[in-house]
């Protein structure tokens, strides 16, 4: 066999490496959706990375109160989802109320939307279908664009819903958060 074959050969095969290698790569998967259920809760939901327990304490309804919180990054967005228990059934709205007021505050957010003339960049509620989760209050998705505390935008959708005495908030935080990464991950959401 001439010697620019067999060169020509070793091209091929080298290429065709270099091929299934960049194939390989490109499989790999960045949001590898797994299901997770927040310890002490029957909250089930799919988050796309392996997510962090932290816990933390802040004034909520008036009263110190512990948020325990799973979260990771993935893709570029940030993903939590929070909970505390609160034991007083008769102000779980008014408490979900200042999360979500508390929410949009710390994102630098626009105000809530009102009316269908609102301009693309208001903040907008939505209703969210979440069986097993109260009906009063009922379970609602705000998505919203804002600011981080350097000034960069950032834009953030959030879950707001609670069961029996448990509170809860699921997040997701990007510059651009896909169609499909919200609605994989607001779609999971499920109680046992």
């Amino acid at each position: 066999m001439p010697t620019h074959c067999l060169y020509c050969r070793l091209l091929q095969v080298l290429s065709a490496g270099l091929v299934s290698l960049s194939a390989l790569t490109a499989c790999s998967p960045t949001f590898n959706w797994r299901d997770v259920r927040p310890e002490q809760t029957t909250l089930r939901l799919l988050l796309p990375c392996k997510p962090d327990p932290t816990e933390k304490t802040v004034p909520l309804g008036g009263v110190a109160t512990t948020l325990k919180m799973l979260s990771c990054d993935a893709g570029g967005a940030t993903f939590a989802v929070v909970m505390a228990n609160w034991n007083d059934a008769s102000k779980v709205e008014q408490v979900l109320a200042q999360w979500q007021s508390v929410t949009l505050a710390n994102m630098q957010a626009r105000p809530i939307a009102s009316g269908l003339s609102a301009g693309s960049e208001a903040t907008h509620v939505f209703g969210l279908k979440l069986t097993g989760a109260a009906m009063v209050p009922p379970a609602v998705l705000l998505k919203a664009q804002g600011q981080r505390r350097d000034g960069s935008a950032v834009v953030g959708q959030a879950a707001f819903f609670a069961q029996g005495s448990q509170i809860f908030q699921v997040v997701v935080y990007a510059d651009r958060i896909r169609p499909e990464v919200s609605e994989t991950l607001f779609s999971s959401l499920r109680f046992d």
